[in-house]
This record gives structure tokens, C-alpha cells and sequence, in this order.
């Protein structure tokens, strides 16, 4: 076992969602546009255009941090942070260096392998516990454009620069793969959840950055870190930081010294390779924004926005735990994303039962849905229409199979409502009990040694008495009905 702990930072890189971009009216949804065709002068830096803020994106960059638990300075500002690129074509960026919009906020994650109680009035036992994770900032600032490198020539698409993005960075308290990996997905979620950003990671809308150094376990001093930058996926960062974890760890073991510098990750060999040297604040050269007023904020629109963040991810995945008697897994697949908790709540509130939404979305729609490479918001089911559904069968209306089977996939593939699709196939059950009962005494006649079987003691016989039964009705008998008259008249 290595004597080193690691000790990482992370800096995670969200898109705001707004229409237009930062600091101009471009769109601020390029991903299927032919390259540069979504600039103009002021995203692309021309000589004398003037960049103007885009309210909404301070506006939801608060909303962030307020739900990250930051502190809302008063008066914050926009500073250039100068380095040359050919993805950067003013040669600075827009961005905020010692007065930033949010500061000192924190996140707590969860983490397995403790068992625990929370609330000692509350018998519910969870297999996670919790760590706080400090952040240091939020800032504001915009985007770069986006290199496309080629066998003997690298290529410039602009449409991205100058979109709005959100810098989230932690203070270096994450110390395994495990924490970094819950800790950016829970900012994923909080993000979407406050729509500050969708976090669409396909599109380039999320990106992390990290900084990794080891020290001595016990120590207080920080090693010397290394950064990784640009990786795009929940993936890309768990295998980037193990491997830069194992790569540090055979360095300082053999008696070498850690580089600081920024490195690449390499997707394909699984490896991170080395950039250049790892800039300092001194290096670009930061100074205010001579076009940008500063940014002033009062306490009433803070407390304002902090009343309508509503519930955020963690209070509703352990609301669903202790409200809807919900394991901690459904609880998690429910929650992920806001439409979804949304759907399942309104299930919940047409049908009056938990248990079986819980069934019908995470184990049936759901399962439909990723086999068709479909979300939520392609569904034709409504929730209203799924509640109607399950509330049928609680009402006897129709069986359990027929709901799951036939009707469920009528309802999906058309959107009807659960009563027009049952009268049009002629699915309701049969609940006449005179008539049920003359199936059940043909049934009894024609099946002798069951009758025999069971009235001896075999219990097991009555189960397929019961199937013989529902066969006979072929499946529309109701179920509760078949059993009590099956059982009245075997005695």
C-alpha cells in the first residue's frame, strides 16, 4: 500500500444556458452550426467593438452559487486574462481574477461504504455518508473557440468563443477518485436541477479541469501538483486522476520529483502526457476590464433569488427515501435530473401509489426509453396517463400483466389514455360474479387431480387451479375475484 495520499482540486467549466452569448447577440447554441458562422466583431475581438454583459448569465451564475452555498459579494468585476492562442482571437479573455461574483461556498457528497442514520427519529438506515467539499469561487467568463487538429494542419472553428461560461473551483479537500467523481456529478445536478446550465456534456457544455499533488500521509504541506486539463466526461476524469494518482505515486517512490505543469489527457491510451509549464497569475497578466462596468448586487435581490432555488438534488433524493419508502438507488435514478423527479411525483399524486410507480417508471418506461435512445421529453406517456394506469389496476379495472404488457405498450407507442386503449382491445376484467363462478366450477370439474392434489394438503396445486382459471377468462377474470371464489368452493 503507497504512503502517499493524493490530494486533488477541481475546476469544472459549465456553459450558462441564456440565448445569446456573453458579451454579444450571438447564439448561444452553435453545436450543429457549420464552423464560424455563429461570430460577429465583438465575439471575434475586431478592433474597437465594445462588449456589452448579458444580464441573464450573472443573473444564473448567482443562482449557482447560491445553491453551492457561496457568499454574494456586493460588487464584483471583469478582468482580461491575457494569453495567446489561435482558439482565443481577442489573445485575452473576459473572466474575473481577485473580485469574483460567488466566493468561500461548499457542497456535501455522498459517499459509500458507512452505514448510518440520520435522523434518530427516523428508523431509515442509509449505506452512504456525507463529506463537505469547500469551494473556493464561482466566476464568470468566455468561452474559447474550439481547435480541430489534423494529420499536418490544425483547423479554427469560432462559434463557440464568447459563450458563457461559469467556473466552479474547490478548494483541495477531494482526496480519491471516488470523491472527485461524486463531487462533479452532484454539481452536474445542482446546475440542471437550478437552470443555470444543462450540463450537456456531448454538446462541450461541461468540462473539468484538474490538479493533483501528493504528500506523505499525515503531512499538512502540499506536494507539487500537476493540472489536467479539458476532460469531457465523468469518465475521462475518474481514469485521468487514477492514472495521475498512479503516475505521481511511481515518480516520488523512485525518488523523483513531480513536474508543475499542465498536461493532456489521452482518451485512447488512457494516459496523460505533458503540455508545458503550468502558468501562474503573474503570467497573464491580469488587470480590470477597461469596457465592463463593475458588477453591484443588492441583499434583496440575493435573498430574492435564494427564495425560489426550491428543493435541490440531495434534499429531494432523501425526501423520496423517507416520504415514498424508496431505496437509496430508486431514490438516485428519480432524482438524477429534475424532469424526471418531476414526472414520477405527479405518478405518484394521479395514482396514490409509490410502490408501483416506482415499478412502472424506473423498471418499464425507463427500460423502453434506453432501448429506443429516447428522454423523457420524447415520451408520449404523460404522467397523468401512467397514473391512470396504475390506479386502474389498484381499482380492479384491469390486471397487473395486462397494464405491464399489452396496455403499457399501446399507451407508448400511441400517447392514448389508458381507458381508451382497454375499451378499444376490449381488455377490461371480468368482475360479474356469476359469471366468474360458473368459469371456476367448469374449471374445477376439468382439473380432478389438482382439486385432489390440493384438498390434500398440496398447496401449490391452487396456483395453477388459478392459472387455469385466468386461462379460461383468457386473462381478463379478476384475479382477487378468481381466488375467493376458487377458494369458497374448494371448501
Amino acid at each position: 500500500m503507497s504512503n502517499f495520499e493524493p490530494v486533488v482540486g477541481l475546476e469544472i467549466h459549465a456553459q450558462i444556458s441564456t440565448q445569446s452569448k456573453m458579451f454579444c447577440s450571438c447564439s448561444n447554441d452553435s453545436f450543429d452550426a457549420p464552423a464560424n458562422t455563429n461570430v460577429c466583431p465583438v465575439c471575434m475581438g475586431f478592433p474597437g467593438m465594445l462588449p456589452v454583459i448579458n444580464k441573464e448569465t450573472f443573473a444564473k451564475g448567482i443562482k449557482a452559487a447560491l445553491a453551492l452555498n457561496c457568499a454574494i459579494p456586493s460588487f464584483s468585476k471583469f478582468d482580461r486574462k491575457n494569453y495567446f492562442y489561435p482558439d482565443l482571437p481577442k489573445g485575452f479573455q473576459i473572466s474575473q481574477y481577485d473580485q469574483p461574483v460567488a466566493q468561500n461556498g461548499y457542497l456535501e457528497i455522498q459517499l459509500s461504504g458507512k452505514a448510518h442514520i440520520i435522523d434518530q427519529n427516523n428508523p431509515v438506515q442509509y449505506s452512504h455518508y456525507f463529506k463537505k467539499i469547500r469551494i473556493n469561487r464561482l466566476h464568470l467568463e468566455d468561452d474559447a473557440g474550439k481547435l480541430i487538429h489534423g494529420s499536418d494542419s490544425t483547423l479554427c472553428d469560432y462559434n463557440r468563443s464568447g459563450c458563457p461560461l461559469m467556473e466552479i473551483v474547490s478548494e483541495p479537500d477531494i482526496r480519491s477518485v471516488e470523491e472527485a467523481s461524486a463531487y462533479a456529478q452532484e454539481v452536474r445536478r445542482i446546475l440542471r436541477y437550478t437552470g443555470s446550465s444543462q450540463c450537456d456534456m456531448e454538446k462541450g457544455m461541461m468540462r473539468f479541469d484538474l490538479n493533483v499533488s501528493l504528500r506523505q500521509k499525515g503531512e499538512e504541506k502540499f506536494g507539487t501538483k500537476a493540472e489536467v486539463k479539458n476532460l469531457n466526461s465523468f469518465r475521462a476524469l475518474e481514469r485521468a486522476l487514477a492514472y495521475e494518482i498512479e503516475r505521481q505515486t511511481n515518480l516520488l517512490e523512485a525518488g523523483e520529483k513531480v513536474a508543475q505543469e499542465t498536461r493532456g489527457w489521452d482518451d485512447a491510451t488512457g494516459e496523460t502526457f505533458s503540455q508545458r509549464s503550468k502558468e501562474g497569475a503573474h503570467d497573464y497578466r491580469y488587470f480590470p476590464e477597461p469596457d465592463l462596468p463593475p458588477l453591484l448586487v443588492e441583499d434583496k435581490a440575493v435573498s430574492k433569488m435564494k427564495s425560489e432555488l426550491g428543493e435541490l438534488p440531495l434534499q429531494k433524493r432523501l425526501r423520496f427515501i423517507e416520504q415514498f419508502g424508496l431505496c437509496e438507488k430508486d431514490s438516485g435514478i428519480l432524482t438524477e435530473e429534475p424532469e424526471m423527479a418531476r414526472y414520477f411525483e405527479t405518478v405518484v399524486d394521479t395514482s396514490g401509489d409509490a410502490k408501483m410507480a416506482v415499478s412502472f417508471v424506473n423498471t418499464i418506461l425507463l427500460k423502453h426509453l434506453n432501448e429506443d435512445g429516447k428522454g423523457l421529453a420524447e415520451c408520449k406517456i404523460t404522467p397523468e396517463q401512467l397514473g391512470k394506469l396504475i390506479k386502474m389496476i389498484r381499482d380492479g379495472v384491469i390486471s397487473n400483466n395486462m397494464a405491464k404488457n399489452e396496455i403499457f405498450a399501446a399507451m407508448y407507442e400511441t400517447g392514448k389514455d389508458p381507458e381508451k386503449v382497454v375499451e378499444e382491445k376490449g381488455l377490461k376484467l371480468v368482475s360479474d360474479t356469476g359469471a366468474l363462478e360458473t368459469l371456476c366450477k367448469n374449471v374445477l370439474e376439468e382439473n380432478p387431480g389438482p382439486v385432489a392434489d390440493y384438498k390434500g394438503g398440496k398447496q401449490a396445486a391452487f396456483g395453477f387451479l388459478v392459472g387455469a382459471a385466468m386461462k379460461a377468462s383468457k386473462g381478463q377474470g379478476n384475479p382477487k375475484l378468481v381466488n375467493e371464489i376458487l377458494k369458497k368452493l374448494l371448501g
